[in-house]
């Protein structure tokens, strides 16, 4: 495909290079005029859009505290490095441009030791991270269950007797938290016909239909029906199941999402920026994928695991539940799920991906190539923010895991 007088070479969702500043130019001068509801996950209006949620979807403010403060800096030459990828041997620079990467930032004992940021990205801007969502609220879950609040393994109806009737009224906290709730319902991004696609409306993510009834989120969650098989059977990615989780987190402790993310995560951590969700028509924040934040201060929340869930000296989550979340979960409901091929030695917990490598590390993934990626033994955290425009991207995923583990076994 030619754009003006650039040639865009696509394969396997890479691109060269050369040309991704220059398109980012060309796009960033009409950027918001030419964006929407329709289209703000498409490339390359996505360059803009997940910088700028905020000015598409109604969101609410995540404050962090008023004496935030920085990571330590310790830059180091990783340049060196050269990774295998679908175009042979790359730098790392290289890898970042050519995989969609808006931005990379690398934690080695606490200090960032590397940093990378496309031409169109802003440093302290927040950026969406859509499923690591999922993975900031299973810790806001593993707090409250530290405080008693809640109990993961109390049925859901517990909490929330509206959802008596439906496909949640018998799961515990627990299927929602592994993903082993049996929800008759397919995780399909792109078919915009498919039931998906009312769910995204029932959020705000997606244009209401005009000559259909659209329902807010809660109403929504509470008309979808069961599976063929039992709860806690199947490991089956199902966003919905965390959304359900944020109104039990919400019901429990009396308090809203943004709440919950800015008194447990966000001011701890001493974040420094204010991030944001994005909520639907009544106010619910979307607990499956609408947190915004930037890539540095993404990394305190994989620092976190690294320092047994300590910051500045105090507990935020329980050491029992690290340990949990990094070792324990349901092999055999994992391997009857179909995550089981790409990581065959993988297991999920509490909405974290145990990789099942001899490093034994963890990753929090989104669409559109948001990595979150942790290896304790190795003491490496590392962001990678992204406008991928395939919202799966298996082998750029992949590759980036791979590249990740040759960075931590060098820094290591």
């Amino acid at each position: 495909m030619r754009l003006g007088n650039i040639d865009f070479f696509v394969d396997w969702g890479w691109h060269e290079t050369i040309i991704q500043p220059r398109i980012a130019k060309i796009f960033m001068a009409t950027e918001r005029e030419n964006t929407g509801l329709h289209n703000w996950r498409a490339h390359p209006q996505s360059q803009w859009a997940f910088q700028n949620v905020n000015e598409l979807i109604p969101t609410a403010a995540i404050a962090t505290c008023n004496d935030a403060t920085s990571l330590e800096t310790e830059l180091q030459n990783l340049e060196s490095l050269e990774f295998d990828s679908p175009k042979g041997k790359v730098s790392l620079e290289s890898l970042a441009h050519c995989s969609y990467s808006d931005s990379i930032v690398i934690l080695h004992k606490g200090k960032v030791v590397y940093q990378w940021f496309a031409s169109h990205s802003v440093q302290t801007r927040p950026h969406i991270i859509f499923s690591i969502s999922k993975s900031l609220t299973a810790i806001i879950a593993g707090v409250l269950e530290d405080q008693g609040v809640i109990d993961s393994d109390r049925e859901v109806a517990h909490y929330l007797p509206n959802a008596k009737q439906g496909v949640y009224g018998n799961c515990r906290l627990r299927e929602l938290l592994d993903m082993t709730v049996s929800l008759n319902l397919e995780e399909n991004y792109t078919d915009p016909e498919s039931e998906y696609q009312r769910y995204r409306e029932s959020t705000g993510w997606n244009p209401s239909d005009p000559d259909a009834l659209s329902l807010d989120l809660e109403a929504f969650l509470y008309t979808l029906s069961k599976g063929a098989h039992d709860h806690g059977e199947v490991f089956a990615y199902r966003s919905p199941n965390t959304d359900l989780l944020g109104l039990v987190l919400e019901r429990s402790s009396g308090k809203s999402l943004p709440q919950l993310y800015s008194e447990l995560l966000w001011k701890p951590l001493g974040m420094q920026a204010d991030g944001y969700v994005t909520v639907d028509r009544k106010g619910l924040a979307r607990a499956a994928g609408g947190i915004c934040i930037p890539a540095l201060d993404l990394t305190r929340v994989g620092q976190l695991f690294l320092d047994h869930g300590q910051a500045f000296g105090k507990q935020l989550v329980s050491e029992r539940w690290i340990y949990d979340t990094c070792f324990n979960g349901s092999q055999s409901a994992w391997d009857r799920g179909n995550f089981k091929a790409r990581m065959p030695n993988g297991k999920y917990r509490n909405m974290w991906y145990q990789s099942g490598d001899a490093d034994k590390t963890i990753c929090a993934r989104g669409i559109h190539g948001q990595l979150l990626y942790i290896n304790a033994k190795r003491s490496v955290v590392i962001a990678r923010l992204s406008s991928h425009p395939d919202p799966l991207n298996d082998v750029t995923t992949d590759t980036m895991m791979a590249s990740f583990q040759v960075i931590a076994r060098e820094l290591g």
